[in-house]
């Protein structure tokens, strides 16, 4: 028998670091469990090349990745998704669309490093705590017994991810 493979998306306003990461991660962490998926709400129609230069230098295959709409995801034919998260302040405060399953929901805010300012070095740092801290965050995930976790359980664990030690401050939605 086969266990099932759970599609999880990452939100974020762009769609060009902090989702993109994630998504390459736990479709290397998670294979054969995991589908992972990033969208934006706003996508800035490319990845930053930051993004792309540290995945590809950790050695992650970087040629499915693209920026997209979450509208993508809400469209008949779209994957049944069981798990959305945000990992960007922005799009937790915003109203998402409607995910038909009523998938699993958590907000797991990482400092945007897109937004980092100073020399090559600390840009490539910011890049690199960002992934640190969503390749933690995934790592503890794709761990959990999924299977032999209540909805409630499983929801209060996942939140419990959001607030690992690093995460950024946002308002409830």
């Amino acid at each position: 028998m086969t266990d099932r493979t759970y599609n999880v998306l990452f939100l974020c306003t762009g769609n060009s670091a902090r989702s993109i990461i994630a998504e390459a991660i736990l479709n290397k962490v998670g294979a054969g469990k995991f589908r992972a998926f990033s969208a934006g709400s706003h996508p800035r129609g490319q990845i930053n090349p930051h993004a792309l230069q540290l995945l590809r230098s950790l050695g992650y295959d970087t040629s499915g990745l693209r920026s997209k709409s979450w509208s993508e995801f809400a469209d008949p034919g779209a994957p049944s998704l069981d798990f959305v998260f945000t990992v960007c302040d922005n799009a937790a405060g915003e109203s998402c669309p409607v995910w038909p399953g009523q998938p699993m929901t958590a907000h797991w805010g990482v400092a945007d490093p897109a937004e980092a300012k100073g020399s090559p070095a600390e840009v490539a740092l910011a890049f690199k705590g960002a992934y640190r801290m969503l390749n933690s965050r995934i790592g503890v995930f794709a761990a959990l017994p999924l299977r032999s976790l209540d909805r409630l359980s499983l929801q209060n664990r996942l939140r419990e991810i959001g607030r690992m030690q690093g995460a950024t401050v946002s308002t409830p939605a």
